[in-house]
């Protein structure tokens, strides 16, 4: 079975590898030194095998052509244009139906300059460039290079300047000449931008510097005290931990030392009231170890670091991956279990010492003891809590597990007969754990769905994900049934009543999902499903779909047609977007009002796909380069309304002024209506 289990996750690991981003072509870009004012930029591409770059040049209406920009040309001067070190292979393509020329294995383009100040060296830009095999395409990407005065000799080239100078000053004031107007260009080009934006966005038919102008005092103006979703987010981890303490409990590490605790205090002392206090303190230094765990977990990662797991890739592999081994331990293949020594050193110190330090010891030996158990849950719940990009979300979650871990043992302290009532050990703490097993199996798939969507790599497409979920609660249905018997299993005589209605629940749910594979909203599971334009065979057709997913051009179009526009700020991870959409949006009254009454813009705040060109920005006082589609719109969002959860939604006129204050997560469809009705009236009455 190990050996099955190694070499399913070996297997697992391979496919996730082969979804992970391809980079075909790796550059080495260097700047030549030499004597003279010249020198040579060297620009070189290899390639991997059965891929090719495009050469420079290409036909228009052809793929993107190999191309080299320079942004900031300082102290120097371009001599000529960059040339191939070969020939580039010619063939006919049928799909562009032209020639198209390509390079193989390696190639170094080259890039003369003539250097007319070395102090003042500068050199920035990049190379852009498209990859190809014979299967597909890769999109267009850009590798970046400076060099400055640090790249070159700068003393020898003073003296070849200076000698060049004796013999041909005309030179060197075209040099400068040139230097001073790339300077004036670039001063030029800042001072036109608005005051966050460095670079410009290209022409609009509306400005910049209004589409993106803060509005934050006009939505206080209309009394914006919305809800966020951050606040609904800390609830849940909240609850989230709170159950999954209540769910510890009943495993089979956890549930016998309640009892044998709880007696160990009773003796401690004749004192009922001590008994009970040191009961007490024995519950609150469980909570101080867990929530301080939650705090290192917040202070290792960051604020702005646990916002970027939702939606990064390898993290959210890596939590599929985590979750799925915590499943396999659940279904009893292993057992994750701390070291001994480190258990009987903590018991030991629990014994030598007396008091509050003692207690602490003891309450130690326990979170250790039970890792086996509660450690899937407690990473189960870090890794929801940190994937939700909350600062204190951790803490938060683990605040609620301990705060439910904790109330049994202090409860039986002080009224000890309860113990009498409770039910023996047995088998029925492993069934428990097996079902976690088939619940963390669900979830895993979650975050696998995370990532497929951010980066559009289309594996795990809705009726893809509802199949393996529809599978994955049929057999925990069979297993409560007695029909799947794992090996550490008791054998099962009679079907209780209580099995028998969860696997009533369990094949329920499997069949209530099946209408999903042609299309039904499902709004059940619309928290954890991929949306429904990933599902290629779709029945369904009262979805709505935003009519665009960039803010300048759905702007530019309700300016034309004297239209409202509905702005939602949307993500791939949020869990609570997918709720509205499957629960408010699926309305007829609201759906007919986005679609036929406003300009619905939708923008996705963690869309990987790279911009045509970085955007340079100053926020807080700090410098930043947007480098994703996501990015931009997750600074609109910050910059222009002053929030940062999402869902976020606001309605705006055509110069993108607010219709109103901003709606965030409540799936309360009258409310929902309400907010869309006044931006119409609103927009009306100007």
């Amino acid at each position: 079975m190990k050996r099955f289990l190694c070499l399913w996750l070996l297997t697992l690991v391979a496919w996730v590898g082969q979804a992970q981003i391809l980079t075909p072509v790796k550059w080495k870009i260097k700047l030549d030194d030499s004597e003279s004012v010249e020198k040579t930029l060297t620009f070189t591409a290899t390639i991997d095998n059965g891929w090719h770059l495009y050469d420079m040049n290409l036909p228009e209406g052809g793929p993107v052509s190999t191309s080299f920009a320079f942004e900031t040309v300082k102290g120097a001067k371009l001599i000529g244009e960059p040339i191939a070190s070969k020939e580039a292979t010619t063939v006919f393509d049928e799909q562009f139906n032209m020639n198209l020329r390509w390079f193989a294995k390696n190639v170094t383009f080259t890039q003369k300059i003539e250097v007319t100040d070395p102090k003042g060296l500068k050199l920035e830009g990049y190379v852009e460039f498209m990859a190809c095999n014979d299967e597909n395409c890769l999109p267009p990407e850009k590798e970046e290079f400076s060099f400055d005065k640090k790249s070159i000799d700068v003393n020898k080239t003073l003296a070849a300047l200076e000698a060049k100078s004796d013999t041909s000053p005309a030179d060197e004031l075209v040099a400068d000449t040139s230097a001073e107007e790339v300077k004036e260009e670039v001063a030029a080009t800042e001072e036109n931008q608005p005051a966050a934006l460095v670079k410009p966005m290209e022409s609009q038919s509306v400005g910049p510097s209004d589409l993106w102008e803060p509005v934050i005092e006009e939505l206080k103006a209309f009394g914006d005290a919305t809800i966020t979703a951050a606040d609904h987010s800390l609830l849940f981890i909240f609850f989230a931990g709170f159950l999954g303490g209540l769910v510890a409990l009943l495993t089979p590490c956890v549930w016998p030392m309640i009892p044998m605790t709880v007696s160990f205090f009773l003796k401690r002392t004749k004192d009922r009231k001590k008994a009970i206090r040191d009961a007490m303190t024995y519950g609150a230094s469980i909570i101080v170890i867990y929530l301080v765990m939650g705090l290192l977990i917040t202070g290792l990662f960051g604020a702005s670091a646990l916002n970027d797991l939702s939606t990064n890739a390898i993290f959210n592999i890596i939590f599929f991956l985590l979750l799925v081994l915590f499943a396999v331990s659940f279904f009893g293949a292993f057992e994750l279990v701390l070291p001994s020594s480190w258990t009987n050193k903590l018991d030991s110190k629990a014994d030598s010492t007396t008091g509050i330090i003692s207690i602490f010891f003891m309450s130690f030996t326990l979170v250790l003891v039970s890792f086996s158990c509660t450690g899937p849950i407690i990473g189960t719940l870090l890794v929801q809590a940190a994937s939700m990009g909350t600062a204190i979300g951790p803490a938060i979650g683990m605040f609620g597990f301990a705060l439910a871990l904790s109330i049994p043992f202090s409860l039986f302290a002080i009224f000890p007969n309860m113990l009498q009532n409770m039910p023996k050990s047995g088998g029925w703490l492993n069934s428990v754990k097996v079902v976690l097993g088939f619940l963390e199996l669900a979830l895993a798939l979650k975050f696998l769905s995370v990532a497929d969507l951010a980066y559009g790599w289309r594996l795990l497409d809705r009726e893809v994900f509802i199949v393996l979920w529809i599978a994955i609660f049929a057999l925990l249905g069979f297993y409560l049934l007695g029909k799947i018997k794992f090996s550490h299993d008791s054998d099962l005589k009679y079907v209780s009543v209580p099995r028998l209605f969860m696997s009533i629940i369990s094949f329920a749910f499997a069949i209530y999902m099946i209408p999903g594979l042609w299309g039904a909203p499902l709004k059940a599971i619309s928290a954890f499903a991929p949306p429904l334009y990933t599902q290629d065979f779709n029945l369904y057709n009262s979805e709505v779909h935003a009519a665009f997913d960039d803010y300048e051009l759905g702007m530019e179009y309700a300016r034309k047609n004297n239209k409202p526009v509905m702005i939602d700020f949307s993500g791939y991870g949020c869990v609570n977007c997918r709720k509205m959409e499957a629960s408010v949006w699926t309305d007829a009254r609201v759906k007919d009002l986005l679609e036929k009454d406003y300009v619905l813009i939708t923008l996705m705040v963690d869309d990987k796909t790279k911009l045509p060109e970085p955007i340079q920005i100053e926020e807080n006082g700090k410098k930043r380069t947007l480098k994703t589609v996501g990015d931009k719109w997750s600074y609109l969002q910050r910059s222009k309304f002053g929030a940062n959860a999402q869902p976020f939604y606001v309605t705006l006129d055509g110069n993108g002024k607010p219709l109103g204050p901003s709606y965030a997560f409540n799936e309360d469809v009258s409310l929902y209506i309400q907010f869309l009705e006044n931006g119409l009236k609103q927009f009306k009455s100007k």
